[in-house]
């Protein structure tokens, strides 16, 4: 159950990032919050294959999931191969 309550952190954390990302015309799933406290997350939209996806990824997304959650200890991007069937 708490993995649940972590999980639900994490995506409320994520909602505060959403609006900037979706302005920009691109988005941000969450796929996994690992017991390590690593949290998968796949970009979407223009995000996906934007040259400054990854300063996104660290400046944006990662600052702001330590600050919400104290329990994430990075994040990570996984591409649409990743964890899916085609």
């Amino acid at each position: 159950m708490a993995e649940n309550g972590l999980r639900q952190r994490v995506e409320d954390a994520l909602d505060l990032i959403r609006p900037a990302l979706q302005a920009d015309g691109g988005d941000v799933e969450l796929v996994e919050v690992g017991e390590d406290g690593i949290v998968r997350v796949r970009l979407q939209g223009a995000c996906g294959g934007c040259p400054m996806a990854t300063i996104t990824l660290q400046m944006g997304i990662e600052r702001t999931l330590k600050q919400e959650v104290p329990e994430v200890t990075a994040v990570e991007s996984v591409g649409m191969w990743e964890g899916e069937e085609a």
